[in-house]
């Protein structure tokens, strides 16, 4: 007995793994392991039964977090866009932009999959909407079929990097962080991650075109009546947009000091980009608006359809990103913006009804159902485990790691990355992330470098073979039987789980390259945030002391006649407090040096 109460964290954490191998849900599994370890600890006198008494405060504690109401809100937008048909229109237009060159196609995929991460957020939604709409057209025009499973899978999990991501929000919530400064520190990496599929997709176009054929002429709609492709008028809009953003942004300083009636000296960066973006895009809209009102037939048929598929996306990932970078909205309060906009916005383009509008707020429900059942039990378990000095157990542990704080790092991505193997996302943020947060801490780690860190390596949980969400959902589209092709009317063949395997690896590996490269370089995170505001509180003690002591009292501008601190005592007669008793705290002649008294005891 005594062996198991000297050593009852280890036991707590070695049951946790026994529940979870039962096969039951990890919420539950948590929970249960939690209470089990409560009454045993209570009963051996590991901790006091209080501890029993502290779980109803936590749990409310829970529920009236406002950083996790951002969780339904993100959901239900992601949601919405993809039951109002976004995804289909994105995957078409970009898909025509980009068909002529050798692996166009598999480009689109990955700049569908990275805007369908900042607006959905929800990897399910991207992957299997990619691969019931670009899978089969991918398939019909020749690509390997690895690769057009692999780019499917990989640029569906990109929802969990790219802001406005929901494991970020948890990473957030779990490290004790800001959302908006956990959104900054992912934008760079993410857009790597983004440039790295890219980069490796042209690798295979040049090496292996065969892998990654253009589209035939016959497959390009958006054309014109004299056979024009219509780059030229898209060419020329981009490019006007452009203009005016590189304009807003070095007149930035003029702009605010116009509106401001003063002069502005500097602009913070975010701002720059944000306002920039939205004056280009903005004015890309406006010229194609009028030319379509006025029928002026300046843009081509492809350059309308670009403008009016991609703008009302992109209108929105500013909307909520802006407005949470420029800190005129919390994460929560973007993330209510955003799916009011995508609701309105779907309503607009009369492409969501009722039905659909339903089918949206119940899979929200069950989603952030889910994750608050998790949290509940995470946080049963968690408050045991404080109970029995579990963190002081990690701590040791972790801190005699050789290497100091990179060999810390390098054990936690392992850890990791094989624990996601079994657990998704959710499970991890809510069971290690807790236990590891303190030690980083501890060891001086920025926190939010770490949680980017570990959100770019939980992406690895969807890509994991044979165990990635991913792949399954992947799998739940993609043909396994031999097919006639609607257009080409040709025997298409199926494509088999390995098939899906193999091609998960290469982005596998990238998503690994692009871990180690945030660990060996954490100013890609760290270089985006905001400086850290130092307050010296001494520094400001003394100034307060300072200030009262140049007075007495309130000083002799006292309209009431003399202070309350006038006096050795005071009494009514001197216009000092008449309750005051001699020789209190109203009586002292300095109350500067009553203020240091006080703080002195």
């Amino acid at each position: 007995m005594e062996f198991i109460a000297s050593n009852f964290a280890p036991i707590m954490f070695v049951g946790l793994i026994f529940f979870l191998l039962l096969g039951f849900p990890v919420a539950f599994s948590l929970g249960a392991c939690g209470l089990l370890f409560a009454f045993i600890g209570v009963e051996m006198g590991v901790f006091s039964s209080s501890i029993i008494a502290w779980l109803p405060q936590r749990l409310i504690g829970i529920l009236a977090n406002d950083t996790l109401l951002a969780v339904p809100f993100f959901t239900l937008m992601g949601l919405v866009m993809e039951r109002s048909g976004m995804a289909e229109d994105l995957i078409e237009t970009i898909g025509q932009v980009f068909g002529s060159i050798r692996g166009g196609l598999a480009l689109a995929v990955v700049f569908v999959g990275a805007m369908l991460a900042a607006t959905t957020g929800v990897v399910a939604a991207s992957v299997i909407s990619m691969g019931l709409i670009s899978l089969p057209i991918m398939l019909r025009y020749g690509y390997d079929r690895k690769l057009a499973s692999g780019v499917i899978a990989a640029s569906g999990t990109l929802a969990q990097i790219v802001p406005p991501s929901l494991v970020l929000i948890l990473m957030a919530d779990q490290l004790g962080r800001s959302v908006g400064e956990m959104y900054k520190g992912a934008m760079i990496p993410a857009m790597m991650l983004i440039g790295c599929y890219i980069i490796w997709i042209a690798l295979l176009a040049i090496f292996r075109p065969n892998s990654v054929p253009a589209l035939p002429p016959e497959a390009r709609i958006y054309r014109e009546d004299n056979g024009n492709a219509g780059y030229t008028s898209l060419v020329v809009l981009m490019t006007l947009s452009a203009i005016v953003s590189v304009f807003l942004a070095s007149h930035m300083v003029d702009i605010h000091s116009w509106i401001e009636g003063r002069e502005v000296t500097s602009v913070a960066m975010d701002e720059k980009i944000v306002t920039a973006m939205c004056g280009g895009v903005f004015v890309a809209f406006l010229i194609a608006s009028v030319n379509r009102l006025l029928g002026l037939k300046l843009l081509s048929r492809l350059a309308e359809r670009v403008t009016f598929v991609l703008i009302p996306p992109l209108l929105l990932i500013f909307l909520v990103l802006g407005t949470i970078f420029l800190g005129i909205a919390t994460p929560t309060e973007g993330g209510a913006m955003g799916a009011m906009a995508a609701i309105v916005m779907g309503f607009l383009r009369k492409r969501l009804n009722m039905t659909l509008f339903k089918q949206a707020l119940a899979s929200s429900t069950r989603l952030t159902s889910f994750v608050m059942f998790i949290l509940i039990g995470a946080t049963t378990f968690s408050m045991v485990f404080q109970a029995a000095d579990g963190p002081i157990w990690v701590e040791h542990l972790l801190t005699s790691l050789p290497g100091g704080e990179v060999g810390f790092l390098i054990f936690v991505n392992i850890l990791v990355f094989f624990l996601a193997f079994f657990l998704d996302y959710f499970e991890l943020s809510f069971i290690i992330v807790p236990l590891l947060g303190p030690v980083a801490h501890a060891m001086g780690i920025d926190l939010i470098w770490f949680g980017v860190i570990l959100a770019m390596n939980m992406q690895t949980s969807f890509m994991h073979p044979p165990f990635g969400f991913a792949l399954f959902f992947l799998r739940s589209v993609a043909p396994d039987k031999p097919y006639v092709d609607r257009v080409t009317r040709q025997t298409i063949a199926p494509v088999t789980t390995m098939q899906i395997y193999k091609g998960a690896i290469p982005f596998l590996c990238i998503q690994l390259v692009m871990v180690g490269s945030l660990i060996a370089f954490p100013t890609l995170v760290t270089g985006s945030l905001d400086a850290p505001i130092d307050v010296d509180m001494d520094a400001v003690g003394a100034q307060m002391l300072d200030s009262l002591g140049g007075h007495s009292g309130y000083g002799n501008d006292n309209p009431f006649g003399q202070a309350y601190g006038a006096g050795d005592g005071g009494d009514a007669s001197n216009g000092s407090d008449p309750f005051a008793a001699p020789g209190d705290g109203y009586g002292s002649d300095d109350p500067a040096q009553a203020l240091q008294e006080s703080l002195s005891q």
